[in-house]
């Protein structure tokens, strides 16, 4: 099913919008939004065929469709396989869920389920969620009656590590409690809560202690490749760190660059950053080929600044090796600014033509970055059937 497009889209682009929190590079921007030939594919450095392709809805989530909608849609793209977050299904009763797992069997496409955060001490705890074990249960139970084998969660949020009363060790404690609680009925389901680096929150060895001290029998890791760089952190070393305990992922793309203060990042389409692709799904083939690739692509946010050079900013990281640093130092070096087009708004309220404009980006954005791990980098299975 093809969605319109939203009202007012091609008047903003016909105009040239220069406005605090907006920026728009028409040219470039309406070539992708039409659908213009992406640049032709490359030999990777190692196939990375035969790793199912999908995408996290919330690449896509100013839609607000839900998961019978978004299958539809996944169908419709011939992927392999979708991650659904638990708001995204209209109930979880057990007819309405075997309904969904029945439809996406249908579509020859694998669900894979999400809920949130599961760390009764962070900013990002949802009281109304109970309390951990209910939340975990009831995400667990919805995972297994939509045929998924695993179950992203995450601890919380970038505050969690720069402005908490209780240190990030603290928030990493409570979130260990809270997944031994349900050791036994996620080995019993089959179901493995897999937790993200989310971003700002955790990082990468953090991760694995997380996993390794609640029990990597029953938890894994949800990695995504676009959060390392928010944390002083290259996403190949997060690969590495966590590919032994990968089992479902978000992978977008990032640029990062030195800047007077450090680094500045900003996350991209696929193939529109400097991360080097070829190389990541090298080494994902070699650690965790049996997990599958959802594209989470964010776009049209502003780059933010690493200020590593600021003594303060270390405060929150005083665990961090030099050798993870200069990774980062390295990447950033041999990084650049985003030179393409991209709509950016700030996190104000927008008018409603920037909104409608936003919505549309996402999708365009999210397509093309599905072409791109295809045709460029090899992934997926149905579409090439």
């Amino acid at each position: 099913m093809t969605a319109e497009k939203p009202a007012g889209f091609s008047l903003l682009l016909q105009s040239k919008v220069s406005k605090k929190g907006l920026t728009v590079r028409r040219r470039t921007f309406l070539q992708t939004a039409s659908g213009l030939a992406l640049s032709a594919p490359q030999s990777p450095a190692a196939s990375a065929e035969g790793i199912r392709l999908g995408f996290d809805t919330y690449s896509i989530r100013a839609y607000k469709w839900e998961a019978m909608k978004l299958l539809e849609y996944a169908g419709g793209l011939k992927l392999d396989t979708i991650q659904c977050s638990i708001h995204e299904f209209e109930s979880l009763d057990p007819a309405y869920l075997r309904k969904a797992k029945d439809y996406a069997a249908s579509l020859g496409i694998a669900i894979d389920f999400g809920i949130g955060c599961i760390c009764p001490t962070s900013k990002s705890w949802n009281k109304k969620d109970g309390d951990p074990t209910t939340y975990l249960t009831k995400g667990l139970r919805a995972a297994k009656a939509v045929g998924a084998t695993s179950m992203r969660c995450f601890l919380g949020r970038g505050d969690d590590r720069h402005d908490s009363p209780i240190p990030i060790e603290g928030h990493m404690e409570a979130t260990i409690k809270a997944l031994r609680t349900v050791r036994n009925l996620a080995l019993d389901l089959g179901v493995r809560p897999a937790l993200e680096n989310h971003n700002t929150d955790v990082r990468a060895q953090e991760v694995k202690t997380i996993i390794e001290q609640a029990g990597k029998d029953f938890t894994a890791s949800c990695l995504d490749a676009g959060n390392p760089v928010t944390l002083m952190e290259d996403p190949l070393y997060a690969l590495e760190v966590l590919g032994p305990y990968v089992v479902t992922t978000h992978v977008r793309d990032s640029v990062v660059f030195e800047h007077e203060q450090g680094a500045a990042w900003q996350w991209t389409a696929l193939g529109d950053g400097c991360i080097d692709f070829n190389k990541f799904f090298a080494t994902f083939r070699r650690l965790c080929p049996k997990a599958p690739v959802h594209l989470e692509i964010i776009t049209g946010r502003p780059p933010q600044v690493v200020p590593y050079f600021d003594a303060a900013f270390w405060k929150d990281f005083p665990k961090t090796t030099g050798a993870e640093f200069v990774r980062y130092v390295a990447l950033a070096k041999r990084g650049h600014p985003f030179l393409g087009t991209m709509l950016v708004a700030g996190t104000e309220k927008q008018p409603p033509e920037t909104d409608a404009a936003l919505k549309l980006q996402q999708r365009t954005d999210l397509e093309r970055s599905l072409e791109y791990a295809k045709k460029t980098l090899g992934l997926g299975i149905r579409w090439k059937g």
